[in-house]
């Protein structure tokens, strides 16, 4: 709680001038949390400080109390005039009850007290304590006429520092709903994963046409193979249409159709072996004889004549 003489007053007349601005470092970050929100982090040691001052502040009376002196301590973080993290506000020299960081604090004896600490850090404020930094202890009488009281809770009045006009004398603090308190290693969603979140849908399948089919157009098909079209059928068993694939002639029909015509059937000659056909036979000119017993002349076919005939009514 605060000291009785003036002169040792912990929360209540200090000055703008006496205050350390080096005394902590920020921890906050700008990010978008529905809308644009700043988030002061805080770390187990800070859930402690916010407790301790808690404890020893509001002679651990009442919920009430608590919540008016964590009010105090936030509005304190969020000015911008004194420390950014929650021990750096409390430990701050001859700001609050001597020994507050160090003395051995009985929690039994305050059973709500996680509770309330935890409701602060979730932006829950005393509702009379709205702007004011500073209080004493309930009694007490100063010559100060720029306190503004403006809350009794837990043993303490708070007060604000405002001129002659009213005019507040510090620097404003922020209110609760523009900033929010998050434990350290929390993972904060950026704008688009939010986003993203927001508007997920299934991921539909598309669906496939009536009919599907196969075909290997890069493939060429094997000569004597006969190629399968693969038709999809929603209704029924997949089918195999069978077409045959023409290759080139025989060598038997090469000859048959006119191995006389030297031109003619030295084109169909000239034709690949099919495979493992074995070789070809060797062409020799109508007429011609055989050297070897094992060697094939082949013989233009005489053309055949039919006597005409009359066609009789």
């Amino acid at each position: 709680m605060c000291l009785a003489a003036v002169s040792a007053l912990s929360a209540c007349t200090q000055t703008t001038a006496s205050l350390d601005s080096k005394s902590s470092k920020t921890r906050t970050a700008q990010v978008n949390v529905g809308s644009a929100k700043q988030v002061y982090t805080y770390s187990s040691s800070d859930r402690e400080c916010l407790k301790r001052a808690m404890y020893f502040e509001s002679r651990r009376s009442s919920p009430d109390g608590f919540m008016a002196v964590g009010s105090v301590i936030m509005n304190r973080l969020t000015s911008g005039l004194y420390p950014e993290t929650i021990c750096g506000v409390v430990g701050q020299e001859k700001q609050f009850a001597p020994g507050v960081m160090t003395r051995k604090m009985d929690e039994n004896t305050a059973p709500q007290l996680n509770e309330a600490a935890e409701a602060v850090l979730k932006g829950k404020r005393h509702p009379d304590v709205k702007e004011a930094m500073f209080f004493h202890t309930k009694g007490l009488r100063f010559p100060y006429k720029n306190m503004h009281y403006v809350a009794d809770a837990g043993g303490n009045v708070f007060y604000e520092k405002r001129d002659e006009d009213g005019n507040l004398q510090t620097p404003e603090p922020k209110p609760a709903g523009a900033y929010v308190m998050m434990a350290e290693g929390t993972i904060v969603p950026t704008p688009g994963a939010m986003s993203m979140i927001a508007r997920a849908e299934p991921v539909r399948e598309q669906t496939p046409s009536p009919v599907a089919v196969a075909s290997a157009a890069t493939q060429q098909p094997l000569p004597g193979v006969a190629s399968v079209t693969t038709v999809a059928d929603t209704s029924s068993a997949a089918v195999a249409t069978v077409q045959p694939v023409s290759h080139s002639p025989s060598m038997m029909q090469a000859y048959q159709a006119g191995a006389g015509m030297d031109a003619a059937s030295a084109a169909i000659l000239s034709t690949e072996a099919l495979p493992n056909s074995g070789p070809l036979p060797k062409r020799r000119p109508a007429g011609a004889k055989t050297d070897t017993a094992g060697d094939m002349v082949m013989v233009a076919p005489t053309p055949r004549q039919f006597p005409a005939r009359t066609a009789t009514p």
